[in-house]
């Protein structure tokens, strides 16, 4: 069975800033405003990493007054740790079965 991994979204998520406000959004619904002080990243590259987050479909937006609000998509998580159980899933069986291409 070939096991696939969303390549695109590993690329995006391999940002460490990236990576840490999905974490934070992953606790709680922030604006920019928030995540500025809890990473310390200025807010034009906060708002170019959300950005890219956003047209990913990992984070979602929350328009409220002048804010706006965002949260992570818990099932694009989700199916990602799927995928990475399922490859995980692929190689135990391949080393338990001993699976290998013989050398020409």
């Amino acid at each position: 069975m070939m096991t696939s991994v969303d390549t695109d979204l590993i690329r995006v998520l391999a940002d460490p800033l990236r990576l840490r406000i999905v974490t934070l959004l992953a606790r709680e619904t922030l604006c920019t405003t928030h995540l500025v002080e809890e990473t310390g990243a200025k807010q034009t590259n906060l708002s170019n990493h959300l950005r890219v987050l956003r047209e990913a479909g990992v984070v979602e937006t929350e328009p409220c007054g002048r804010f706006t609000y965002y949260r992570v998509r818990p099932d694009v998580i989700e199916t990602l740790a799927g995928q990475f159980a399922d490859l995980a899933h692929t190689a135990r069986a391949t080393a338990e079965a001993n699976v290998k291409r013989s050398c020409p």
